[in-house]
């Protein structure tokens, strides 16, 4: 195992990845921004760099700056979280040209799985179900028209390089899919610079009242890839994951191990090392799924797999980099079996009506404690909530025998977690737990705005 690992990231993953560098005994160093200098994970590190201004363009973005705080301090790996670089292939393959070891899977596999165009193509190609869509970037308005009368209506038009539903939007007639379109090109402009294949626009069949559902692979350091069952991330507001858990009330065993299937094929594909997910959209009444994307990195919602499994994903991580085997037996068939059910709820400090950010001075922090609850916390009380960066203040966990069990485990550690001082998002996280369609499982990814009309 490398002895000093830095983290290329801050608030609650860079904590939740220090936590496991240290209790496997080695060194974790963080790089932390003026904004961020009295975050808990500054003080969790062995050591602390200052790395720039709050804008994260001149800190948690800028390379040299970083490769500058892991030569100061001789770090021997780079960890690069979620978000920020995570993903950039040109940053990892800095990381490994100075002789370090990068936490992560090959940049080839970054470049290749981070356009969505060349990935729907290439896990066709493997044999992974792909929404009906285009298999080349479309130019115009009037080729996305051409186009639709092909596929047919509705359309998903969203950037070939977005995230986080970047430049994304459902058209269901000609005039709003000229109106998306020329949406998308906009927003991926100003997001991805106006040029290269990021900026592209990629149109796919929507599927009205889908489940978002991704499968966590695992691609070991001898090739082997694993699958460690799927997360239902069904619940999001704009397009931005809210609430996730696994296994999925959604899906029938059947399609779970189709899925499975099909994720270990788009891992073994693109020789996939390390933590990765394959997300899918999935048509519930027809029980069958396309492929969207492949995420190449470690994902927020990564602990509920964690709670059902018993597996730490952020050591596998540290042993597929180093060579190592991981820190559990391959199963036979490829799939890890799962324990019990497990839900996240992403706390943010956003208005609960709205959803707009709210920063300022946490006055109370008082966390839920008690059997099952996990809490994966950037902030405590005393601390600052900035604007600069995404408003996530933590991810409370709970695991439980069976869904109605986490359900109830769920509502009670929501209303014992104390946040004053800025608004949060748990009154809705509140109201969702006790909304029809999830107590019974039968919702999509339409149910936060039938909350929030």
């Amino acid at each position: 195992m490398h002895e000093s690992v830095l983290v290329a990231n801050r608030g609650e993953i860079a904590s939740r990845i220090i936590r496991t560098v240290r209790g496997l005994g080695l060194k974790a160093i963080a790089v932390y921004s003026e904004a961020d200098a009295g975050l808990p994970f500054v003080a969790e590190a062995d050591e602390a760099i200052l790395i720039g201004p709050a804008r994260a363009a001149s800190s948690y973005l800028d390379i040299p700056r970083i490769m500058e705080a892991a030569r100061r301090t001789n770090a021997r790996a780079v960890h690069p979280g979620y978000g920020f670089l995570a993903e950039n292939a040109g940053f990892a393959r800095r990381v490994m040209e100075a002789g370090l070891a990068w936490i992560g899977p090959p940049p080839d596999a970054i470049e290749r799985m981070g356009d969505k165009i060349n990935a729907r193509n290439l896990m066709a190609e493997a044999g992974v179900p792909v929404a009906p869509g285009v298999t080349d970037p479309v130019p115009d308005a009037d080729a996305a028209v051409a186009e639709a009368a092909r596929i047919g209506y509705p359309i998903m038009v969203k950037a070939a390089g977005g995230g986080g539903g970047i430049g994304m939007a459902v058209a269901r007639d000609e005039p709003a899919l000229r109106q998306a379109y020329e949406t998308a090109r906009t927003t991926s402009a100003r997001f991805f610079g106006g040029s290269g294949k990021r900026a592209d626009i990629l149109l796919e069949r929507f599927v009205e009242g889908a489940r978002h559902v991704e499968v966590q692979i695992l691609g070991l350091a001898d090739g082997t890839v694993l699958a460690l069952g799927e997360r239902d991330c069904s619940v999001q507001r704009r397009h931005q994951k809210v609430v996730e858990e696994t296994p999925s009330p959604g899906i029938t065993p059947e399609l779970r191990a189709r899925m499975m299937e099909a994720a270990v094929r788009a891992g073994e594909a693109v020789g996939y090392r390390g933590a990765g997910t394959v997300e899918c959209l999935v048509d519930p009444a027809a029980q069958d799924f396309f492929f969207l994307e492949m995420n190449t990195r470690l994902q927020v919602e990564h602990p509920v797999t964690e709670l059902v499994t018993g597996i730490d994903l952020v050591e596998q991580q540290l042993r597929i980099a180093a060579g190592e085997p991981p820190s559990f037996g391959e199963p036979p068939g490829g799939a890890v079996a799962v324990r019990g059910h497990a839900i996240e709820l992403r706390v943010y400090a956003e208005d609960p009506v709205t959803f707009m950010p709210s920063p300022g001075e946490i006055k109370v922090w008082e966390e839920p404690v008690g059997d099952g609850i996990r809490i994966d916390a950037g902030y405590a009380e005393g601390t600052t909530v900035t604007p600069y960066y995404d408003p996530m203040l933590a991810k409370l966990c709970v695991h439980a025998g069976d869904r109605p069990a986490a359900l109830e485990r769920a509502r009670v550690a929501v209303a014992a977690f104390r946040i004053e001082g800025i608004n949060t998002n748990l009154p809705f996280l509140a109201e969702l737990l006790e909304h029809p369609e999830f107590v019974d499982g039968s919702y999509d990814t339409g149910i936060v705005g039938r909350m929030r009309p």
